[in-house]
């Protein structure tokens, strides 16, 4: 690879970057939000780069790589022109963010011990996140979570031929390699296409001794909507339209 395409490449990758962090939300698909402005400055480094390279070459003889071909130090394997693809991908196809087909696989996210638990709101539906539901289902030995109607959001990941599905939420703590997946089940609904956003309404699921660690984080689900992809994905947060 000749040094015009080494500054072609280090451009290419620059715009890539900012494509994906600073004129659209792509990166999100991959890392949180906090490693964006990182990204930014990477993106203009790497153009910065490419036209300190062009520069270099352009003071230099345009002939002096080709006097001697055998003996070019600015050469490398030919296996660098891969580094075009992901390059190229940045600005023409970028791969989707993390759906059900990786929560099927990926680690579930333990949830945190809890010593205790302030009082629940009258509020009904109870908007709750993964998380405090299998908590409360799981440590809360009050059982203050039996027969209350709770609301949920997340995406569906389906279970080819069971009667129930999973609501479920991916979170990372630095980008999509340390993906993790929180999930509740749900029982009475039939489900959506896989990676459907939906909120959910229902009763916990009665399996298991409640407020101990053999009960499911489940629900006997009631309604179910579709809603909106949020812009990032990768948090386990309240349902939607839910006041913080």
């Amino acid at each position: 690879m000749r040094r015009p395409l080494q500054v072609t490449l280090l451009v290419l990758s620059g715009l890539g970057l900012l494509h994906a962090s600073l004129f659209t939300d792509l990166c999100l698909r991959y890392v949180k939000p906090g490693m964006r402005p990182m990204l930014v400055a990477s993106g203009f480094l790497l153009i910065l780069l490419g036209i300190a390279e062009a520069w270099s070459r352009a003071r230099q003889n345009p002939h002096a790589e080709d006097d001697h071909p055998g003996h070019s130090h600015s050469r490398v394997p030919r296996v660098a022109w891969l580094l075009f693809l992901p390059a190229l991908s940045l600005l023409f196809y970028a791969p989707p963010a993390l759906g059900a087909y990786t929560a099927s696989r990926a680690d579930t996210k333990a949830v945190p011990v809890q010593d205790g638990f302030d009082p629940l709101p009258a509020t009904s539906p109870l908007p709750m996140t993964l998380t405090d539901f299998t908590t409360r289902v799981q440590q809360d030995r009050t059982r203050v979570i039996k027969g209350r109607t709770v609301q949920m959001t997340g995406f569906v990941t389906p279970h080819k031929g069971a009667e129930y599905w999973d609501l479920t939420r991916i979170m990372i703590s630095c980008c999509a390699a340390d993906a993790q997946s929180i999930k509740v089940r749900v029982y009475g609904i039939p489900a959506l296409s896989a990676n459907t956003w939906v909120t959910i309404t229902g009763t916990w699921h009665a399996s298991g001794t409640l407020g101990t660690s053999s009960a499911a984080a489940a629900l006997d689900g009631v309604t179910v909507q579709k809603v909106a992809k949020p812009v990032n994905a990768y948090q386990d947060a309240l349902p939607f339209g839910t006041p913080r």
